[in-house]
């Protein structure tokens, strides 16, 4: 039993070892939360956001707190959104903490394509392009699964508007 503990300990203390040796890496690990973009090209123009329509994920960081993270992406009507399920649940209050802090502080940069993009966060709680956002929402990820207004209404899911800062 007493062996037990050690490797139960050992797996634990491995675990915490990765998880802080992630905050100082160039961006995230898959869906790992990793450090700040120390690589990349800014830039300053604003984009044609079409070319993200088929991006599965991209990866964005907050300025504050400065983690990085994997993210899926939707372009509808030229401009670009972020969206965060499940944030009524359980795990969503413990996991996703990203969110809270865009909406204190919303500075984040977009990279894609090892371009990186100066952006503003801002959540939408209720927009006229916020059906044509779900629809997107819904097309690339849910398999054409309807994602209602209603949800987004309830605080389970948020969407997030990348604009230009």
């Amino acid at each position: 039993m007493n062996r037990f503990f050690k490797v139960c300990a050992s797996v634990v203390f491995l675990l915490l070892v990765f998880f802080v040796a992630t905050r100082f890496t160039d961006g995230p690990l898959g869906v790992i939360t990793g450090g700040t973009f120390s690589s990349g090209e800014v830039v300053s123009t604003e984009p044609d956001w079409r070319f993200v329509k088929d991006h599965e994920t991209v990866e964005f960081q907050l300025l504050s707190p400065a983690r990085s993270r994997t993210s899926w992406i939707v372009e509808h009507n030229g401009r670009i959104y972020i969206p965060s399920g499940y944030m009524l649940s359980t795990v969503g209050k413990i996991w996703k903490q990203w969110p809270l802090h865009a909406e204190q502080d919303g500075r984040a940069i977009l990279r894609v394509d090892g371009k990186l993009y100066p952006r503003q966060l801002v959540r939408i709680k209720d927009s006229p392009e916020l059906p044509g956002v779900l629809a997107e929402l819904s097309r690339k990820y849910a398999n054409n699964m309807t994602i209602s207004t209603s949800e987004v209404a309830s605080g389970s899911l948020w969407i997030f508007e990348l604009v230009q800062r």
